[in-house]
């Protein structure tokens, strides 16, 4: 490239530089115009022929291996197959300069100049025709590691704009070894996801043992144990900041000072709230107050300062809800007081979904199929590598 600048003369070489700095964008950059063309795009006719010699029984095969260059197969596919492909899985080469792939025919090493760049234009052409095979509900999951995620993802935020999902960490081996000098071993892996708009993942489905208690009234089953506090103090927070009352049995609990309640109550101070107070939320039957709890009476301030200073109160561990600094402690004398936790109940039928989103942390089976490496740690042998990838993804996916 340098005998091509040296062509140019100094107009020239100023519209070059101007050129290239209005083409300075946010995201990735590469040397596309810098590096060896990759000789796979060409404009050649691609066809597949069918190999009745290594053919499993008689056509028609619902299953299609293609052997070839990957671009040429993409191609292909594309003509065939174009939005017809529900889930892309690619495992492509990392890129760590240990001769992991082959570029126009030769490896490429960790001392090629380009060698990034070739890699990111290498995938950036397949990405390309990949996502033209995808259905409006398609997902492409690749696989790569801590290394070049970086790189990868901004590459594929540029090749499927809008399509990004997220990703699944892969934990890939038991124990460390660590490679680098730095004291810190790679153990895990990452897939990354890009979907299309109509694209979901089906989830994992809920377990329902937790909803065994009915309500005749509703008629469905229910389960408690719903948090009914959040993670505000009652300056933070003042109009959550309360005693809560069940109405049936006139017992009253009292509010963490430093994680009050969800729900403001309307006869606190007003302010506008996006659900509903916490007496309808009581009235409506969706309060848990505990059954078989611990309550007692203090009939003097004398017998309520005592158990203040005893920290024999309602309390969530060593953090009492009842302090000798707190406003109002008057109130708390001659009523019935709970040392239980109210709860929010959760009805069956009002779940939103039957499932619940799949988990982006993925753990195979160390237990099976394991090899140890040199320093005597356990290792998923490289065929199961393969194996786990195609059945936690296959299993991940929607059908």
């Amino acid at each position: 490239m340098a005998d091509h600048y040296e062509t140019l003369s100094q107009a020239q070489l100023i519209s070059l530089l101007r050129k290239k700095d209005a083409e300075k964008k946010l995201g990735l950059v590469w040397e596309r115009d810098e590096i060896e063309a990759d000789a796979a795009i060409d404009a050649n006719f691609v066809a597949c022929a069918v190999d009745p010699a290594l053919s499993d029984g008689t056509g028609p095969w619902r299953n299609l291996v293609i052997e070839g260059d990957n671009f040429d197969a993409l191609r292909w596919l594309r003509m065939a197959y174009a939005h017809r492909v529900k889930c892309i899985y690619i495992d492509p080469p990392y890129n760590t300069g240990e001769k992991d792939w082959v570029y126009n025919d030769h490896y490429i090493d960790k001392n090629d100049r380009y060698r990034h760049s070739t890699w990111l234009e290498f995938l950036y052409r397949r990405l390309t025709l990949a996502r033209d095979l995808l259905t409006n509900d398609g997902v492409i999951l690749v696989s790569i590691n801590d290394e070049n995620r970086a790189k990868l993802e901004l590459l594929m935020d540029e090749a499927l704009p809008g399509m990004r999902i997220g990703s699944f960490t892969w934990r890939t081996r038991v124990g460390g070894m660590d490679a680098k000098g730095a004291f810190l071993s790679d153990n895990h892996e990452h897939i990354l996801a890009y979907g299309m708009p109509g694209f979901r993942f089906g989830g994992t489905e809920k377990t329902f043992d937790l909803y065994k208690h009915w309500d005749e009234e509703k008629r469905d089953w229910y389960r408690t144990g719903g948090d009914l506090t959040k993670a505000h103090t009652m300056v933070q927070r003042a109009n959550t900041y309360y005693p809560l009352h069940d109405p049936t049995e006139d017992i009253w609990y009292p509010c963490n000072p430093d994680s009050v309640w969800r729900y403001a109550s309307k006869f606190g101070p007003k302010a506008k709230i996006k659900t509903r107070y916490m007496e309808e939320f009581i009235a409506d039957g969706y309060i848990h107050f505990p059954s078989e709890q611990r309550v007692e009476v203090w009939n003097t301030r004398a017998e309520l300062d005592a158990a203040i200073e005893a920290k024999d109160v309602p309390g969530s561990g060593n953090s009492p809800f009842l302090r000798p600094d707190l406003p109002d402690l008057d109130f708390w004398v001659g009523k019935k007081v709970g040392f239980g936790t109210p709860s929010l109940k959760r009805y069956k039928r009002e779940l939103k979904t039957p499932t619940q989103p799949l988990s982006s942390w993925i753990t195979p089976n160390f237990e099976k199929d394991t090899i140890p490496d040199p320093d005597g740690n356990d290792i998923i042998a490289g065929t199961n590598i393969e194996a786990a990838k195609a059945i936690k993804v296959r299993t991940a996916v929607q059908n």
